[in-house]
């Protein structure tokens, strides 16, 4: 276990329900039965805040961590595109660039391609609100 993951998956500050959410998406992992919850307040095109919930593993809960982040007060459509990528960072079609998302390179690398449906389960159910 990456000690780095277990780092990432204790900050629980946005792991919480959102009265006024507007949005809400849930899915789950077919492969191992990871459900994942995701709760927006989204206004205008932006995301002012984001709550998450979930019965899933630690890699998961950490991906989940880590998109609450980089995801309040940015804007929907660059969600939407970081939701697209994010499967191909792990096969390094893709580069990892943008400052406001390198901190996912602590978690979506080759080394952790084995709990890549674990890991992209927050952002496909962010994709299920942003892609509309």
């Amino acid at each position: 276990m990456d000690l780095e993951v277990l780092k990432i998956a204790a900050n629980t500050d946005n792991n919480r329900n959102i009265k006024n959410r507007t949005h809400v998406s849930k899915l789950k992992n077919s492969l191992c039965g990871d459900e994942m919850q995701v709760e927006l307040i989204l206004k205008n095109g932006k995301i002012l805040d984001f709550g998450y919930q979930g019965k899933s593993c630690v890699y998961c809960q950490a991906s989940a961590s880590l998109l609450s982040k980089i995801s309040i007060n940015n804007q929907k459509e660059k969600l939407n595109d970081l939701c697209d990528k994010a499967e191909l960072y792990f096969n390094d079609n893709v580069k990892i660039t943008e400052k406001d998302w390198i901190s996912l390179k602590k978690l979506i690398k080759n080394e952790n391609v084995n709990k890549k449906d674990c890991i992209l389960l927050p952002f496909k159910t962010l994709k299920k609100i942003v892609s509309t």
